[in-house]
C-alpha cells in the first residue's frame, strides 16, 4: 500500500472523473499495488478537511464557531443548533449591535458578534447602507441620528422595526418599545431632512452649527429632532417572543436557560440529538411548547400535534388521547415542561411520542446525604434496593435521586442513574428514613422565571 506524507500544489488543472469498470488494483511502477484507489482517494480528502475543522475547533473555537454561524445564516435551525453548541463550549453569543456588528458573525474577545446577515427582513442593501454610514460619521448616537444619516428608501420601515426588536439599537435605548413607537415621527423628520438637503436648503440648525464646526452642526441638527414617548417597555417576556418573531430564534436570552440547573439534574437529551435516537426509544427532554394544533380523532377523542422547542433546535411531539387526556392542563403555548416519551420517524424526520409531561418547577426529587464511611458496595446495594422496590410500576419512575457525600471542605454530587428513580417521593424518602439514610425531598432549582 502507499502512503501519502507530502502535498504539493499544482495551481489550477483539470481533472477528470474515473470509473473503473471491474478491476480497482492498480500496479505502480515500484511493483506496489495500490488498491480501491478512486475510493480511497475520496476518503483522504474527507479525512484531510476532518482534521483540519477538527483542528481549528480545539485550537480557534470562537473563530472556528463564528464561521460555522455565517455559512448557516441562512438557516435559522442550523444557526440556532450552532448557538446552543457555543453555549455547551463556553461561548457567549451576544445579541447585534447597529454600532459594532458586521455582516457576518464576528469573533470579539473570546465571545461572537451577531451579524446583521442574520437578521430577517434586512437586506444585502439595508446592510451595506447602514455600515457605509457607520464608516463615514463614527457611531450611531440615537435612532434619529441613525434614521437622519441612512438613506431610509433602502432601509425601510420594516428592517428599522427588524433592527429594534432583535435588540441591535439595545446600546442607544433600551426601551424597545419606545423605540417602535417612535418610529413614525423620527422617520418622518429624516424624511423632511433628506428633502430639504436634496432641495439645496439649510435649516436654522444647520446655520448655526456650521459656525462652530461640524460637529457641533450634526448635534445642532439632532436638537431639532423630536423627542421619544415617555412610556413602559415590554415585558422580559414580551421582548424574547418578539425578537424570536424576527430572528426564529431567540439571542438575548431563551426562556428555558433558567432551566439549566434542572436539565444537568434530570440529565434528558437535547432535541437536537433526537434523531439520534433509536426508534421507540423512551427518553426524557425539557422543553417549551411553541405550538398547539387540537385534533379530534374519527371517535371523538381529543388529541394535539404540538411544537416543542430548546436551546438546540425544535422537533415535533404527539400527544395521542389517552395521555392527552391526563396531561391537558398542560399543553398550552409557551409552557415549559418536562416531557417523556418515545422516539419515532416519520419520512425521516425524528418526532417525539409524549407519553407524561410535568411542570419544570413542579418536579421534585430525592437528595440522599451519605457519610464517606457509609460509602461501602452493601450499604450502596441496600440504597438501590429500596429505590427500585420504589420506582413503581414501568414507566412510573419520574422523580430523579441524588446523593451528597461530604469530603472535607468539598461537597460531591452523584446522580442515580434513571433505572433508581423512583414514583413517589414522599414514600420513598419515608422507607429510606427509615432504613438509616438521611433524604430528603427538593424542588429543582434554577426555574423560576
Amino acid at each position: 500500500m502507499v502512503k501519502i506524507v507530502r502535498r504539493k500544489s499544482l495551481g489550477i488543472q483539470t481533472v477528470y472523473d474515473i470509473g473503473v469498470e471491474r478491476d480497482h488494483n492498480f500496479l505502480l511502477a515500484n511493483g506496489l499495488v495500490a488498491s480501491n484507489c478512486f475510493n480511497k482517494s475520496h476518503s483522504t480528502a474527507y479525512g484531510y478537511v476532518t482534521y483540519q475543522t477538527a483542528y481549528l475547533k480545539a485550537n480557534y473555537p470562537v473563530e472556528y464557531m463564528a464561521a460555522l454561524l455565517t455559512g448557516s445564516s441562512g438557516n435559522q435551525d442550523k444557526v440556532q443548533k450552532y448557538i446552543a453548541t457555543c453555549s455547551k463550549m463556553g461561548i457567549d453569543v451576544l445579541k447585534p449591535d447597529i454600532n459594532h456588528s458586521e455582516i457576518d458573525f464576528t469573533p470579539v474577545s473570546r465571545k461572537i458578534l451577531f451579524g446583521l446577515s442574520a437578521i430577517r427582513n434586512l437586506g444585502q442593501g439595508a446592510i451595506e447602507c447602514i455600515l457605509n454610514a457607520r464608516e463615514e460619521g463614527g457611531a450611531f448616537q440615537s435612532l434619529a441620528d441613525f434614521c437622519d444619516r441612512v438613506d431610509l428608501r433602502t432601509v425601510n420601515r420594516r428592517a428599522l422595526e427588524a433592527l429594534i426588536y432583535c435588540g441591535a439599537f439595545d446600546s442607544l435605548s433600551s426601551n424597545r418599545k419606545q423605540l417602535i413607537e417612535y418610529l413614525d415621527i423620527v422617520i418622518s423628520w429624516a424624511h423632511d431632512r433628506a428633502k430639504d438637503r436634496d432641495s439645496g436648503q439649510t435649516t436654522i440648525f444647520d446655520i448655526l452649527g456650521s459656525t462652530n464646526g461640524s460637529k457641533n452642526s450634526k448635534d445642532a441638527a439632532l436638537e431639532s429632532a423630536p423627542k421619544p414617548p415617555d412610556i413602559q417597555d415590554y415585558t422580559p417576556q414580551e421582548k424574547l417572543r418578539l425578537e424570536k418573531e424576527l430572528l426564529g430564534f431567540y439571542v438575548s436570552d431563551h426562556p428555558l436557560k433558567s432551566a439549566l440547573q434542572a436539565t444537568k439534574v434530570l440529565s434528558p437529551i437535547s432535541l437536537s440529538d433526537l434523531a439520534e435516537h433509536g426508534k421507540r426509544t423512551t427518553i426524557s427532554v425539557i422543553v417549551m411548547l411553541t405550538e398547539i394544533k387540537p385534533i379530534v380523532t374519527k371517535k371523538g377523542d381529543r388529541m394535539a400535534i404540538v411544537q416543542m422547542e430548546d436551546l438546540s433546535g425544535q422537533a415535533e411531539g404527539v400527544v395521542f388521547p389517552a395521555t392527552y387526556e391526563r396531561i391537558e392542563n398542560f399543553i398550552k403555548p409557551d409552557t415549559r415542561l418536562i416531557v417523556w416519551g418515545k422516539v419515532d420517524k416519520r419520512e425521516d424526520q425524528a418526532q417525539m411520542i409524549i407519553e407524561d409531561a410535568e411542570l419544570i418547577e413542579k418536579v421534585p426529587m430525592v437528595i440522599v446525604e451519605l457519610a464517606p464511611q457509609r460509602v461501602t458496595k452493601s450499604e450502596l446495594n441496600q440504597l438501590k434496593s429500596i429505590l427500585q422496590a420504589h420506582s413503581g410500576q414501568k414507566n412510573q419512575a419520574k422523580v430523579p435521586v441524588l446523593a451528597t457525600v461530604a469530603v472535607p471542605n468539598y461537597q460531591q454530587f452523584v446522580r442515580f442513574n434513571a433505572k433508581y428513580w423512583v414514583h413517589d417521593c414522599t414514600t420513598a424518602v419515608a422507607a429510606l428514613n427509615r432504613a438509616g439514610f438521611s433524604a430528603r425531598t427538593s424542588a429543582l432549582v434554577g426555574t423560576k422565571d
